[in-house]
């Protein structure tokens, strides 16, 4: 008998992005450019890939944290337009960039992944994490005791 496979995040996005803490599904990440507040959320189920791959089960708990997270840029970093995008074209495994955008950004209108690299300010970057565990670990306590996201 084989083993069960666990969970483990694929080595790009641990090197690209900062642990900002856990959902009931998802993991949530800060992307690593100081250009957008940028979030990107990857489901601790093994195997996943693509959107169909995800258990339908699961589902309605994806769309309810890409909300709570889209709601928290939205709230905190004064953005107009959020952009949520599951790619996969670098990293095989699901992930879902949730992605705050206005017009004065680096890559405005057009998408964030034509705008060059990105920098990486670690006192811009801190701050936007600082907030965003704030919002996550609120609203991971409230999903998991069955209330709405914050």
């Amino acid at each position: 008998m084989t083993a069960p496979v666990e969970f483990a995040l694929h080595p790009k996005l641990a090197a690209d992005c900062e642990p900002l803490g856990e959902l009931p599904l998802c993991m949530a990440l800060l992307m690593r450019d100081d250009r957008f507040p940028w979030v990107i959320l990857v489901p601790r189920l093994p195997g996943l890939s693509d959107l169909h791959d995800l258990p339908a089960a699961s589902a309605p708990a994806l769309f309810a944290e890409v909300g709570l997270v889209s709601r928290a840029l939205k709230a905190e970093f004064e953005v107009r337009k959020i952009n949520v995008a599951a790619l996969g074209n670098q990293v095989p495994q699901l992930h879902v960039h949730v992605i705050g955008r206005h017009e004065a950004d680096a890559a405005w209108p057009q998408p964030v992944w034509n705008a060059g690299p990105g920098g990486a300010d670690a006192a811009v970057l801190a701050g936007r994490a600082a907030v965003l565990r704030r919002h996550i670990a609120s609203a991971a306590q409230g999903l998991q005791s069955g209330g709405q996201a914050v």
